[in-house]
């Protein structure tokens, strides 16, 4: 997924490993496969007309393109394109990425850097530098799109700061994909990514999310699933519904869509594996009340100065209740 969950280590930049490339340097040919046995290679003509605007002659720039996250055929067109199309490709794992390539059947003709969150910092600078110079850079990572939960939002912010045009291949997305899954409202949501591991940490963000109304997408490894849907189900609740969603795309993709009880209920007997997305409904709208509920909060008000009126539009905002109504009833409770 965006974001893989237990990232293997990263390919060094130093030759070893299956998949490398110094400055000038070309991947052998039986590393990457024939280009023209491709499926779903594209045309040069096609490439050049998914960029616009056009960029001009010897201009670099940035493609983030969206890989699998774990269905092969789910690779798009332009993804396969770029590949063997740009000058340089910055890659999460090396290692991941000449499967990607072999699966695809794809020549990569470009020079092949390792960029993952321990070299990103150092790597950056040095790849502005070659874009700034006229190379077209591709940035891919594990699985799913660069720069969300993964490597590539330094590189874009970067490339932002200094005028450099970023461009996107967009494609497959965990967080999408389990949204669209989960049986959840989907008219409005928000990706929380990871939560943090500490119990303590954990426990204050879920505070801060106990009452967000939107649907929420969450990561998580196997191996803390339980851990973290026990800390969903004391923040949140029992009966908030929820759904785990895992191996998205692959052979044995399950999504499980229960009360989070009964989602702790399935990971404390369940033997967990593969990479998970956990979608969980956002809070209920609160009970308003009647207007009555409120008179005191407006009498509270009126005795710190404010007049009645004043007081009543305040409250029935807050509380989203009629001003008519409310206004009523102090008169009411006033006798």
């Amino acid at each position: 997924m965006e974001e893989h969950l237990d990232p293997e280590p990263a390919g060094n930049d130093s030759g070893s490993g299956p998949v490398t490339g110094g400055p000038g340097s070309r991947p052998a040919e039986a590393d990457f496969g024939d280009e023209s046995d491709a499926p779903g290679a594209v045309s040069d003509a096609v490439l050049d007309a998914s960029l616009a605007p056009a960029t001009a002659p010897g201009e670099g720039y940035i493609v983030l393109a969206a890989t699998p996250i774990g269905n092969m055929g789910d690779a798009s067109a332009r993804l396969v394109s770029w590949l063997g199309h740009a000058d340089i490709v910055a890659a999460e794992d090396t290692r991941r990425l000449h499967r990607l390539v072999t699966s695809l059947g794809v020549t990569v003709s470009g020079r092949i850097v390792s960029y993952h969150e321990h070299n990103e910092a150092a790597k950056t600078p040095e790849l502005l530098a070659q874009v700034q110079s006229g190379k077209v850079l591709l940035m891919v990572t594990d699985a799913g799109m660069p720069s969300v939960s993964d490597p590539g939002y330094r590189l874009v912010e970067a490339a932002v700061a200094a005028g450099i045009r970023v461009t996107v291949a967009p494609g497959p997305s965990a967080v999408l994909t389990a949204l669209a899954l989960s049986g959840l409202p989907t008219d409005r949501f928000c990706f929380e990514g990871f939560l943090p591991r500490k119990s303590g940490e954990r426990a204050t963000r879920l505070h801060e999310l106990a009452l967000e109304p939107r649907t929420m997408v969450f990561f998580e490894a196997p191996h803390r699933l339980e851990a973290m849907l026990r800390a969903l189900h004391t923040a949140f609740g029992p009966s908030r519904q929820g759904a785990v969603c895992r191996e998205l795309t692959k052979t044995y993709e399950e999504v499980i869509r229960k009360p989070l009880s009964g989602l702790l209920e399935w990971a404390e007997a369940a033997e967990i594996r593969g990479e998970i997305a956990i979608v969980v409904a956002g809070a209920p709208a609160a009970d308003p009340g009647t207007p009555e509920d409120h008179v005191a909060a407006v009498n509270e008000l009126m005795g710190q100065g404010m007049r009645m009126k004043e007081a009543v539009a305040v409250i029935a905002h807050d509380v989203h209740v009629s001003k008519r109504e409310l206004y009523s009833a102090v008169l009411a409770a006033r006798g």
